[in-house]
C-alpha cells in the first residue's frame, strides 16, 4: 500500500459481562494512545490518522490486546478512507465546520 496519510475510525463494542464494557474500551484507547499515532477520541469511535501500515498495526494491536487479555467477545467496527494519490486528513474534512 502507498505511504500517504489515511484516516480510519475504530469502535470497540465489548459483548461481555465480566466487567463494565467501558473498562475494555478504556484499555483499547490506552493501546491507541501508546502507539504514537495521531488520534481523536469521540463518544462513539476513535479516529486514527497516519500511514496505512501504521494505522492498520494499531487496529491489529487493539484487537490482539483484547484477545490476549481475555475479553470474551467484541465487535470491532472499522472504517478506512484512502486516497490513491495523496494524503487524506481529518483536518481537511472538518476545518470548514470549526
Amino acid at each position: 500500500m502507498h505511504q500517504y496519510i489515511i484516516n480510519a475510525s475504530i469502535q470497540i463494542l465489548p459483548i461481555v459481562q465480566d466487567k463494565h464494557p467501558y473498562e475494555w474500551v478504556d484499555e483499547a484507547i490506552a493501546i491507541i494512545q501508546q502507539s504514537g499515532i495521531k488520534y481523536e477520541i469521540g463518544p462513539f469511535a476513535t479516529v486514527l490518522e497516519g500511514k496505512y501500515d501504521e494505522v492498520m498495526k494499531v487496529i491489529h494491536d487493539v484487537n490482539e490486546y483484547l484477545y490476549q487479555k481475555g475479553c470474551a467477545e467484541w465487535i470491532s467496527s472499522v472504517q478506512i478512507q484512502i486516497r490513491s494519490k495523496g494524503d487524506i486528513t481529518g483536518e481537511e474534512k472538518t476545518t470548514k465546520f470549526q
